[in-house]
């Protein structure tokens, strides 16, 4: 409650500069904090930037600048208002790892230490504005002034995850034509291997306290860099960054964002869906190399003058998750349903979480049951949000809504949501369409700008006037809406049309099942059936799987309409999954298909 309360009082000193500001002048608004408890003893969080649903939309009214950039207008603005005594100093970074070590930034440190990055790239490498840099480090402190740097060089960053190998790489440098890749010593020796096909990269960083033969060695640099840089100008649709997409479906696309689309379009998340204010510390867990990271990483948190907590976990370890939660003031967790479905095998009342306060989960559909469990064990519901890479929140239940277990939400206000068929016409609550976006006849500055040097995929996205995600879905009366599956996913059984997910949150009810993954499967009789790959807890992993199968069938039954049951059900140790935890139904798919 101690941090909550430095919300209003701080509120005051941050209208008199923000409100000077034109491209500011949309992020503050009077801050109301606090929670109370049920009868049940679950705490029920009151919004702190808005007052219900209805107000946010409301409030919701972005300026979009003709010049903006995330570092001089968001970052470096945190600063003159500490050095103005207009707001307190707040951290901006705190970095831990599994050793003890720990980095804690504020905003002028953050500013600092950028600005020498920044000339790294652009007096040490020659870095122009539109250059594309490759960056692909883990959880480490460099990794976030990079991001700074660029925006303050006005190169365009290509994130990547520290999980690619030689071929990845090869294909993405090749595919971007980026001039600079930056690395750690353990992708150094793979990028090596394939330097010699890419003609378009001039440099190459290595962030190491060793140093290795044809690499410049960023941390001498860093040392050695001149810490005044006067930021580049940049257009609000100038790139700023571009990401592969995680691919669960078809190959990976390259989705350019542009300076505002994400720095000024994360304010719905950070403000309102996060609801962040600047005495929070968020702790996000995803991977360097997604968009997530970026979303709840960078631009939500800071946007709102927030502090980025970052431990430095090689792979996701339930127990070092619920210690650091329980041992950091951290008051809002951001992670994703895989993680989710983790902990909750844990013991979670053996934990104590004295500073978290909101929870939210975000890259695919979380289950009902692990809500439940969650919430059962923590006294703290899981607030669900649903984006893209190529978009900023699209739906998310907000604070003071009611929640729906299993429904993605209410459409946030940067977006006009609704549900469409394959002529682009709206359909009413109920009917099944595609998910999407209106984009005609204006399109929202918070969508992609495009999938670059291919426009022919980007023009596939827009049906009449819809940009179209991908995603199926149905919205109910309330206004609320339901994923049912990706468009690929949707399983056509005998003539019902079956969506993966919610057979998966039937599954996940029964207590033998840990996580599962629900595929189409080819049948003679009814074209394609319903298959459940399941991975076992522990405790069930002994038991007759014949009797097991039956079971968990005759459970779906129960559970939800008997035609989705999965006729077929087959025991994996683990299932496959993108970088950010996203299960690749489509290479299951793949499998059950190319058997036949």
């Amino acid at each position: 409650m101690q941090n909550n309360l430095k919300g209003p009082i701080m509120a005051c000193a941050v209208v008199q500069l923000l409100l000077k500001t034109q491209s500011f002048r949309f992020l503050w608004t009077p801050l109301t904090a606090s929670f109370r408890f049920s009868k049940k003893g679950y705490r029920v969080l009151a919004p702190q930037n808005f007052l219900n649903y209805e107000s946010l939309k409301q409030q919701y009214k972005p300026e979009v600048p003709e010049y903006f950039n995330f570092a001089t207008d968001v970052l470096d603005k945190w600063t003159e208002m500490e050095k103005e005594g207009k707001r307190p100093t707040r951290l901006a970074l705190w970095w831990v790892n599994d050793k003890g070590d720990e980095v804690r930034w504020n905003f002028e440190e953050l500013g600092f230490r950028s600005r020498k990055v920044a000339n790294v790239l652009s007096e040490v490498c020659g870095l122009q504005k539109g250059d594309r840099v490759m960056l692909i480090l883990p959880r480490i402190p460099e990794w976030w002034l990079i991001n700074v740097a660029c925006m303050r060089t006005g190169t365009v960053l290509i994130p990547g995850t520290t999980q690619l190998t030689a071929k990845d790489i090869l294909h993405r440098v090749q595919t971007s034509k980026a001039k600079c890749i930056i690395t750690d010593h353990v992708l150094a020796p793979a990028i090596d291997c394939i330097v010699s096909k890419c003609q378009s990269l001039k440099f190459k960083l290595i962030v190491s306290e060793d140093h290795l033969e044809g690499w410049l060695n960023f941390k001498d640099l860093f040392t050695n860099a001149n810490a005044d840089h006067n930021c580049v100008t940049t257009r609000n649709q100038d790139p700023m960054t571009i990401f592969f997409t995680s691919g669960t479906t078809g190959s990976p696309k390259m989705t350019e964002h542009s300076h505002s689309s994400y720095g000024i379009g994360h304010t719905v998340n950070g403000r309102y869906w996060l609801d962040l204010t600047s005495s929070d510390v968020l702790w996000n867990t995803s991977d360097t190399g997604w968009a997530k990271s970026a979303w709840s990483s960078i631009f939500a948190p800071w946007i709102q003058g927030a502090c980025v907590f970052i431990h430095s976990m090689p792979r996701f370890d339930p127990t070092t998750v619920l210690d650091t939660l329980s041992k950091f003031p951290i008051t809002t967790f951001c992670s994703a349903p895989t993680a989710y479905r983790m902990l909750v095998q844990h013991n979670l009342t053996s934990y104590k979480f004295k500073s978290l306060q909101h929870c939210v989960s975000a890259g695919e559909p979380i289950n009902p049951e692990v809500m439940e469990q969650w919430k059962k064990q923590t006294g703290l519901d899981i607030y669900e949000g649903y984006g893209q890479t190529e978009t900023v929140l699209v739906c998310g239940t907000f604070k003071g809504m009611k929640i729906k277990p299993g429904s993605m939400g209410m459409p946030s206000p940067a977006y006009d949501v609704k549900i469409i068929d394959e002529h682009g016409n709206v359909l009413p609550p109920g009917e099944e369409g595609d998910i999407a976006i209106k984009a005609r006849p204006t399109r929202p500055f918070c969508l992609f700008t495009r999938y670059i040097d291919d426009p022919e995929r980007t023009d596939s996205t827009l049906q009449g006037n819809f940009y179209v995600t991908g995603d199926r879905g149905i919205v109910d009366e309330d206004g609320y809406f339901w994923f049912v599956g990706r468009a690929d996913d949707v399983i056509n059984s005998a003539g019902y049309r079956i969506g993966p997910f919610e057979v998966e949150s039937a599954l996940i009810e029964h207590p033998a099942v840990v996580e599962s993954a629900v595929v189409s499967s080819p049948d003679p009789i009814r074209g394609e059936v319903v298959k459940a790959f399941v991975v076992l807890a522990s405790d069930y992993v002994s038991h007759d799987p014949e009797k097991l199968i039956k079971e968990l069938q005759d459970h779906v039954k129960k559970v939800t309409a008997p035609y989705k049951y999965p006729r077929k059900v087959e025991f994996v140790q683990q299932l496959p999954k993108t970088v950010s935890g996203k299960i690749r139904r489509n290479e299951l798919h793949k499998q059950e298909w190319g058997k036949a």
